[in-house]
């Protein structure tokens, strides 16, 4: 058996925890380079031409968090889509063929529990795209006569600390892969077996 020099062990751990771990939300001073410090100079000129650009400027940036919302929902349309076909083909096809061998099943496993972990990686990587996108949101917000989200909305929901009040989207979603895997595993132990 091989052995690892004890940094390696530690830089494979610490990968682990970085691609499994918890995800740490940016705040509002991690944005601090929002804002140009040329333009806010030139904003006691001219109050309104400012607002009005602030204003055109957070509409389009809201709309931007939005499509990427809206491309993580295609995003779980495609892997629910395909993990269901892929099911669905698997019980299909080898409910009929039971002198395969059962050794032929660790590929496609494998080949799923892959898609499994992209699917989860995605997921995870849009919810720290998004979570950004938000923080921003709230920066551009503090500038503005109202805050409907930063201040007002996301207090509301508890800050997503309280699943009682509201459980985020993205800890639901991740847990589908997940669940796909071990459905994947499970039923091939139980073919193995029986």
């Amino acid at each position: 058996m091989a052995s690892f020099p004890a940094g390696q062990w530690h830089n494979g751990a610490t990968a682990l925890r970085r691609y499994f771990g918890p995800v740490t939300a940016p705040t509002v001073d991690d944005v601090e380079g929002l804002w140009n410090a040329e333009i806010d100079a030139a904003r006691v000129a001219g109050e309104e031409p400012y607002y009005k650009l602030l204003l055109e400027q957070y509409k389009m940036y809201t709309e931007m968090a939005d499509r990427i919302s809206a491309r993580r929902g295609l995003t779980n349309t495609f892997f629910l889509t395909f993990n269901t076909t892929m099911f669905s083909a698997i019980a299909f096809f080898f409910k009929d063929t039971p002198h395969l061998s059962r050794g032929l099943l660790v590929f496609p496993l494998l080949g799923l529990l892959i898609q499994c972990l992209a699917w989860y990686w995605l997921l995870r990587s849009y919810r720290q795209l998004n979570a950004g996108k938000y923080v921003v949101v709230g920066a551009l917000e503090q500038r503005l006569p109202a805050s409907p989200y930063w201040r007002a909305e996301w207090a509301a929901l508890g800050k997503g600390a309280e699943p009682s009040r509201y459980l985020p989207l993205t800890h639901i979603e991740q847990l589908i892969p997940m669940l796909f895997a071990a459905t994947y595993l499970l039923g091939f132990i139980a073919v193995l077996i029986s």
